[in-house]
């Protein structure tokens, strides 16, 4: 076994210990040291800065785009956001011993079904090193011990952040980052099922797809964000260009931006230019199907490939459907199962949208940049899942725990 191969499993035999004394944590315990975290990371925000600068500058020596760029950013707006949503998390209930169900049978034995951690789990994840907060947080407090894996583009980033997060008092090795940014390292956490209980990938569709395909343990999958926009004939035209636009520019480079925008036939011709305008005014390339460049003449044309490719830059494909049918039909072909928005003022038609929509999140006059765990109210948040088990959509905590049968009795044998 490689040194790389033995201290990752190392890594592993301690996160299994970590968990089982995390278990026995209480909800007022954990709070408090999350509070420490937070305020350990605001702490070494000028640490924090210096080591971003590093990763920043190898950045733009390797050629990452600015949209890659603004990812991988840390200034003091984004560390003090972290460090708030890691004091939001101390402030949101604890699921862990929630009583899901209670029962009682003939013979007199009494069922619970409660929630409780999943154990341990690996994160494997690139590019933004607030990644290394949300998801240690999220684990600890609900009780699972988590081995973190981040980009090479972020190793000092993230190697600063998780030396704040263990100055907090937390147990020994509840949160580990591994050291090593080999690919190697992704194989060996993946086959380390002895030691994981669940692993979790965020990032590229290259890296999900091999973490896949390696896993001994169940995988929690984060595939990309091709969303969705769909004006219907009905939609109030002004709301339908805020939305598009908020969508699109608000944040490019995440998973919850606007890639494709559909717009029905019936308001095409002065939908268009109204879009396009405010579009172009923030500085997006529009490319669009045959039917739009002949309303929209110097849009560039749009080829099969742009219809499911997550651009994650000031890019939008555009095309013109000629019903609700067919506007459903292109995003459930072409779209990845994560976000889809509907603009209209036909009630039944959203309603139609949002049931017949297969994504983890549906919207109707909502701009996707709300597809977010924050949002939702869950605080920080693992990622959005676009699996259909065990969590679909914004991981938070609930969705970091399962739960076992707790059964009590007076005796009672089987006859």
């Amino acid at each position: 076994m490689s040194n790389l191969q033995e201290t990752i499993h190392q890594m592993g035999r301690q996160a299994r210990a970590a968990a089982y004394k995390l278990a026995q944590l209480t909800s007022d315990e954990k709070n408090a040291i999350l509070r420490a975290m937070a305020a350990a990371v605001r702490k070494a925000t000028p640490e924090l800065l210096a080591a971003n600068a590093l990763d920043l500058a190898a950045g733009q020596e390797k050629g990452l785009s600015t949209a890659m760029l603004d990812r991988l950013m840390l200034d003091e707006i984004r560390i003090e956001a972290m460090a708030a949503g890691i004091d939001q998390v101390a402030t949101l209930p604890d699921p862990v011993g929630q009583v899901l169900d209670a029962w009682e049978r003939p013979n007199g034995i009494r069922i619970e079904q409660v929630r409780v951690p999943i154990g341990t789990i690996g994160i494997i994840y690139e590019s933004r090193p607030n990644v290394t907060a949300d998801a240690a947080v999220l684990c600890f407090k609900t009780g699972n011990a988590t081995i973190l894996r981040g980009g090479s583009e972020a190793i000092h980033s993230n190697r600063a952040i998780a030396a704040a997060l263990a100055q907090a008092g937390a147990p020994d090795h509840a949160i580990q980052l591994i050291p090593f940014t080999d690919r190697e390292s992704v194989a060996v956490l993946a086959g380390m099922d002895k030691w994981l209980d669940l692993i979790i990938p965020r990032g590229g569709k290259g890296l999900i797809e091999t973490v896949v395909s390696l896993a001994r343990m169940p995988v929690i999958k984060h595939y990309d964000g091709i969303c969705h926009l769909f004006a219907d004939k009905d939609a109030d035209q002004e709301m339908a260009v805020s939305l598009t636009v908020n969508s699109k520019t608000h944040k490019c480079g995440v998973c919850n931006a606007l890639e494709t925008l559909l717009v029905h036939r019936d308001i095409a011709a002065a939908f268009l230019p109204k879009v396009a305008a405010a579009l172009s005014a923030k500085g997006v390339e529009l490319r669009g199907c045959e039917r739009t460049r002949a309303i929209l003449a110097d849009v560039i044309s749009a080829t099969e490939e742009d219809w499911s490719t997550e651009y994650l830059d000031l890019i939008l494909s555009i095309k013109i459907v000629d019903s609700l049918e067919d506007a459903v039909s292109h995003i459930n072909r072409y779209g990845s199962h994560h976000t889809d928005v509907i603009v209209t003022r036909d009630a039944a038609a959203a309603e139609r949208f949002l049931r017949e929509v297969d994504s983890a999140c549906v919207f109707h006059n909502v701009s996707t940049r709300f597809a977010d765990g924050g949002e939702f109210g869950f605080g920080a948040e693992i990622g959005i899942s676009t699996d259909k088990l065990h969590a679909r959509g914004p991981m938070g905590l609930r969705e970091l725990t399962s739960y076992q049968y707790r059964v009590r009795g007076n005796g009672q044998v089987k006859g």
